[in-house]
């Protein structure tokens, strides 16, 4: 979602990491769905960044729990 987006712009990783104060190494693992915690106030900084009001544009939430209980 994040590389488009910065394609979309013509953006760089290191320009995004400038405007919105988050590390690029962050930024990079991101981008490369390496980051299985994303900060929240990181994901605030980047939406301002990017000027995006839906947060959904750039992030989606995946259930990831394998644990098959439905008490």
């Amino acid at each position: 979602m994040f590389l488009k987006i910065l394609e979309e712009r013509n953006m760089s990783i290191r320009q995004l990491s400038l405007l919105s104060g988050v590390r690029q190494a962050a930024l990079n693992q991101l981008v490369n769905q390496q980051r299985q915690n994303i900060n929240f106030s990181h994901i605030e900084k980047i939406a301002k960044a990017l000027k995006i009001n839906d947060m959904n544009q750039i992030i989606a939430l995946v259930d990831t729990d394998d644990d098959d209980d439905d008490d």
